[in-house]
Order: C-alpha cells, then sequence, then structure tokens
C-alpha cells in the first residue's frame, strides 16, 4: 500500500454563475522515499492541490489519504495536529517571523504543544547546519539573503520529521544559481528523512531533477513524458 493515495480528487469553487472546476478526478500514489513534481502554469490550479493533499483545504470531492489515515475524517483540532506531525510545507513566500533568530524560526512549528523540547532544540540545530547556516543560527531573518531565508525554510519544515514534504513553488523568487541550489537540497533532505516530497512548480529546469514528473492542464494531472534524469 502506498504511503500517500490520492483518489479521484475533485475541487470546485461556486461562483454566481455557475462553480469553478479547479480539479478533475486527481488520482495519485506515493511512497516513502518517492518525490513528484507538478508543472503548470499560473493558475492552473497546481497550489490548490498542493493544498488539498496538505490538508490545508478540502476537496469536493474524492480522498486523501497519508500512511493509512484519511485526515479529512479527523475533527478540527485533530487534523491540525495530524498536519502538524505528519506534514512539512514550504511556500514561495518563506513566511519568517522577522523579530525571530533563525534557531526561534526553525522552531515555530513546536510551538503548538508549549515550549521546544531539548531533543527539538538539538534537532532544529543539526537542520540549521544541515542547509548550511550555522554561522548564522543567532541572525534574524531581515540579515540573510533570500536564497538563505528559504534555506531557513526547509529546516524548519523537516522539524517534526514529516513522512510528508509539500514545496509551493519553493524557488520562484530566487535567482538560478539559489533555485539549484534549494532544489538540490530538497532531494537531499528527503533522502536522508525517508520521506515523500511533493514540490509544484513552473520551473522545467527544477522539475527535470525529480524522479516522477507530471503535468497538470485543464484541472487534470498526467504524467509528463520526459526521460527520467539518472
Amino acid at each position: 500500500m502506498a504511503d500517500l493515495e490520492i483518489e479521484n480528487l475533485s475541487k470546485a469553487y461556486p461562483t454566481r454563475a455557475e462553480s469553478l472546476q479547479v480539479l478533475t478526478d486527481i488520482s495519485l500514489e506515493l511512497s516513502k522515499g518517492d518525490n513528484a513534481a507538478i508543472l503548470g502554469p499560473s493558475g492552473c490550479g497546481k497550489s490548490t492541490l498542493l493544498y488539498c493533499i496538505g490538508t490545508l483545504d478540502q476537496p469536493t470531492s474524492g480522498s486523501v489519504k497519508l500512511n493509512g489515515q484519511a485526515p479529512f475524517s479527523l475533527n478540527e483540532p485533530d487534523l491540525a495536529r495530524f498536519r502538524s506531525q505528519n506534514i512539512g510545507f514550504i511556500f514561495q513566500d518563506h513566511h519568517l517571523l522577522p523579530q525571530l533568530t533563525v534557531l526561534e524560526n526553525v522552531l515555530v512549528p513546536t510551538l503548538a504543544e508549549g515550549s521546544a523540547t531539548p531533543q527539538q532544540i538539538e534537532r532544529a540545530k543539526m537542520l540549521i547546519d544541515r542547509v548550511g547556516l550555522s554561522q548564522r543560527i543567532e541572525h534574524r531573518s531581515a540579515e540573510l539573503s533570500g536564497g538563505e531565508r528559504q534555506r531557513v525554510a526547509v529546516a524548519r519544515s523537516l522539524i517534526h520529521q514529516p513522512l510528508l514534504l509539500l514545496a509551493d513553488e519553493p524557488t520562484g523568487n530566487l535567482d538560478k544559481t539559489n533555485a539549484e541550489a534549494i532544489g538540490n537540497l530538497l532531494l537531499e533532505l528527503q533522502k536522508e528523512e525517508d520521506s515523500l516530497l511533493i514540490v509544484v512548480t513552473h520551473s522545467q529546469d527544477l522539475a527535470d531533477i525529480f524522479q516522477r514528473r507530471y503535468q497538470l492542464d485543464d484541472g487534470k494531472l498526467q504524467p509528463q513524458n520526459v526521460t527520467p534524469t539518472t
């Protein structure tokens, strides 16, 4: 059984005239260690799909299962807990808190349970070192470059050792050099953590380094016909 099972997922938004169909009957299965890129132009529904997979938005129909659990069957507090413990998010805009240091930003997801434990603090330091920012651990986000801020966001997304890592245009605000570095870093960390990774992007260059590539067109997801990169 796959660790992530998406079956016939559809999403529509009501409008005054008729409902706006954004996603139609999307099915996808991935297991630990798999990574996939979903390509498509702006406005095609990539982020909507990612948010449905990540339980930030509820599909109109269809199902999502992660590690055998159907998260949308949970009540809101349990769903929030499930999301925090099992899913890590990286966004195009890093969403760092400017008043916090690098270490404090990485620890933010732990604060829902109270103060961070010594083990969580040690893991945060390890992740910060792993993304190459150990010399910047006490710096605030305003003192970091764009590429460094995104590295902090990557470390933060991994603090709970999530099974599923979701990245929404993670290189969209970066120059080519930093974009390549972040893409490679994501894949390296995903392999080390033995997690699942899904990235949505409009960049073919980024998508080309992933095991699986899909195209989202007219609300439907299709495998992209390209030879995998070795």
